[in-house]
């Protein structure tokens, strides 16, 4: 997974994943990959955060769902059950649909979530 840039606002095809939607299973992935309960800590920064979340591996639940929305492979496509080609069409769909979104009205809303996960992991 690579790095999210949360200084700029825009999407890329590089985006498999959303804090709001995805918060469980970030916590997850933390809490297996690290042993870091999110929900306790009390130490850690907004740059610490990100850069731990772009290392999260596929072992985990969010990297499995990244797994899925991101695969491209018509070999491994054929493999997939009815939930993986759901869940998968489903994402791409809403990105689709997300591109077209107001880019000031994304610029504003990418600000006060940086904003509040700042004062969260800023202590």
């Amino acid at each position: 997974m690579s790095r999210n840039d949360f200084a700029n606002p825009q999407k890329t095809s590089n985006d498999w994943y959303d804090l709001y939607e995805d918060w469980g299973l970030i916590e997850a992935s933390f809490a297996q990959q690290y042993n870091i309960r999110l929900r306790a800590e009390e130490e850690m920064t907004w740059g610490e955060f990100t850069t731990l979340l772009s290392g999260i591996m596929p072992e985990t639940p969010l990297g499995q769902v990244i797994s899925i929305r991101s695969e491209n492979d018509k070999e491994i496509l054929k493999n997939f059950n009815a939930a993986q080609r759901k869940m998968r069409d489903d994402w791409r769909s809403r990105m689709n649909k997300a591109v077209t979104l107001d880019k000031k009205e994304a610029a504003k809303q990418v600000a006060n979530f940086q904003q509040a996960m700042k004062a969260v992991f800023s202590r």
